[in-house]
């Protein structure tokens, strides 16, 4: 079965009106993985697609989606798959590709119809608009590119994981990654930022059941939170910080698409300034 949601583009002035539950409506992905289903939301920040694909009882087809416009998905799109479970393959482009847990795949334009298997595998999906045709490639997480940032004193010892972005998988506007915390860390991207030229996708795993995350968001100077658990997805508008402190440590997928695709482009946000 696929599924295909909306998300329109909301103006801040809007967003610091909004109750809990409106807040969740437009910003959250609650319930990405089901079994035997393919669930996408199309978003109208940088024209982004987050989704989800549990392969459960047999092969899950992406191929037409009504709101990309055209025959199939990536025609003018490219895509990213990671595996969140175990034992996944994906065929695509004639090829088949084998992912175990937090590896990525990316597919280029052009690629037609993804096919997504695996009784213990399950696939987290971005997508955004692409302008010319990129090989595929699939990098494994021992093989991603590591960043070590953060201490323990102020509780954001963390290790950043680069995928896609300009020394790695190649592509046309994605950049993506993981951070995974260290075990008594439990804040991510802090201080705050905001890119104005790109929007950004978050997806929190290794969280456990029982704990969640307190996900900020908002203009700097008019947070809103939201309570997150496991492998829920938080939509982050250009216009707003992104940053969380979970009950204990936890990893988390983050995406952008946009302008550009210099990891480092980014309006800080001083801590005095957060209101």
């Amino acid at each position: 079965m696929h599924k295909t949601n909306l998300r329109r583009a909301i103006d801040p002035r809007h967003a610091k009106t909004m109750s809990s539950a409106e807040l969740r409506a437009e910003f959250m992905i609650e319930d990405l993985f089901k079994d035997d289903e393919v669930n996408l939301t199309y978003t109208q920040y940088d024209r982004m697609i987050v989704g989800g694909a549990k392969p459960k009882s047999g092969p899950l087809a992406i191929d037409a989606v009504d709101q990309t416009g055209t025959p199939s998905w990536l025609d003018r799109r490219e895509a990213v798959f990671v595996n969140l479970g175990t034992g996944g393959t994906v065929e695509a482009g004639g090829e088949t590709y084998s992912l175990g847990r937090c590896d990525m795949l990316y597919l280029g334009m052009g690629t037609g119809v993804v096919t997504l298997s695996g009784e213990d595998a399950y696939f987290y999906i971005i997508s955004a608009p692409a302008h010319r045709a990129i090989s595929a490639q699939l990098v494994t997480i021992d093989d991603a590119r590591q960043v070590p940032l953060g201490s323990r004193d102020t509780c954001n010892e963390r290790v950043i994981y680069q995928f896609v972005h300009p020394e790695g998988i190649e592509s046309c506007q994605i950049v993506m990654g993981m951070t995974k915390l260290a075990p008594g860390s439990i804040w991510n991207t802090m201080p705050a930022h905001v890119h104005e030229r790109r929007s950004e996708a978050y997806i929190y795993i290794d969280l456990p059941e029982d704990q969640n995350v307190v996900h900020l968001m908002g203009e700097p100077d008019e947070t809103r939170h939201m309570i997150v658990r496991n492998e829920q997805a938080v939509l982050s508008p250009p216009w707003s910080i992104h940053s969380g402190a979970g009950t204990a440590a936890y990893s988390f997928i983050w995406a952008m698409a946009g302008d550009n695709m210099a990891f480092t482009d980014m309006d800080m946000v001083a801590m005095e300034d957060l209101r």
